[in-house]
């Protein structure tokens, strides 16, 4: 049996080859129910494009690049998860670009490297697009920040502040003396991430409306051994019982390893506050941030394909707010 093409599938939705493109490539001139008509007609064809013939007729690589900062921690990959998702969706390929450190960062910034030879760029946690508007980059195609905000580009990004005050108020009513751990990487001395920085204001300010502060905080980067490390020297120092708000699970699950291993008991002798609601956090009964971490790379991904179709429109803004999970730890 032949292959179906491209004309089968418009044949058998009643439509023209143009509409069936438009479709492929998620553009907004289409109806919905059209849109529908059409995307049954592919789906019991078992009609698959040919990548080649598309990029060549489109005059574009239908590939989407995402510059994030890593691609070892859990949250990245629960990002990447729901930015695939929706650029799959709409038939596009995505390249993984992590940043690391600054030497790759510098080899990212020359203007012929492949991250910035796609249709679309996805930047994730940094904000580089002041380097795009001081030429540093040669970038023209439409940008999308996640994980982060600008008022001058599309954006999905967790309302952090938030997050960090409801850590802060729950830990101001818990007993004993409050301690705090923060995530810092090489990165975060080159640009601007207000990630962490908006969770410490919101977690600070909340413990100072209830008369309450932080007796010592540490910081940690991305890594597990960086974790644990932070994890020791806070419980060599720390007066039991207390409270330690981990400002990303990672951390939070470095802590709780060490007290274990101390056979400190958490929830009682440690009380470990986290903040990402990873999937493996309801088990190890954690209390932490839930962050819709997937839904937000997804939304961010929908942003720049609407700008792909042809909108126009001035930046956007897609705000998620993370919610108190309370568990056994605290």
């Amino acid at each position: 049996m032949r292959k179906p093409t491209i004309q089968d599938v418009a044949r058998r939705a009643g439509v023209g080859v143009g509409t069936v493109s438009r479709v492929l490539n998620n553009h907004t001139a289409v109806k919905g129910a059209t849109r529908e008509t059409v995307l049954k007609a592919i789906a019991d064809l078992d009609y698959t494009p040919n990548p080649h013939a598309r990029r060549i007729a489109g005059g574009k690589s239908y590939t989407i690049s995402v510059l994030l900062p890593v691609v070892t921690t859990e949250f990245y990959v629960r990002l990447l998860d729901g930015l695939e998702t929706a650029f799959q969706e709409a038939r596009y390929d995505v390249a993984i670009f992590p940043l690391l450190d600054r030497s790759r960062l510098e080899r990212y910034l020359g203007s012929h490297t492949l991250a910035y030879q796609a249709d679309g760029l996805v930047m994730a946690t940094y904000n580089l697009t002041a380097l795009l508007s001081e030429r540093r980059v040669r970038a023209q195609q439409p940008t999308v920040l996640v994980d982060a905000h600008a008022d001058n580009v599309d954006c999905a990004y967790m309302d952090n502040a938030t997050g960090g005050r409801l850590a802060g108020e729950y830990a101001a009513t818990l007993p004993g003396e409050l301690y705090a751990i923060w995530v810092e990487t090489e990165l975060d001395q080159l640009f601007t991430t207000r990630v962490f920085e908006e969770r410490r204001a919101g977690f600070l300010g909340a413990l100072e409306a209830g008369g309450r502060t932080v007796r010592a905080e540490f910081t940690a980067s991305f890594d597990a051994l960086a974790a644990r490390n932070a994890a020791v020297t806070l419980l060599d120092g720390a007066q039991l019982p207390c409270t330690v708000f981990a400002s990303a699970d990672l951390l939070a699950g470095a802590l709780l390893d060490e007290a274990r291993l101390r056979g400190l008991t958490p929830g009682q002798d440690v009380r470990v506050i986290g903040f990402d609601d990873q999937p493996w956090a309801a088990s190890r009964g954690l209390t932490t941030l839930h962050q819709p971490v997937e839904q937000m790379g997804y939304e961010a991904a929908h942003l720049l394909l609407t700008r792909l179709g042809g909108f126009r429109g001035p930046p956007r803004a897609r705000r998620f707010e993370p919610r108190l999970i309370v568990r056994d730890t605290a």
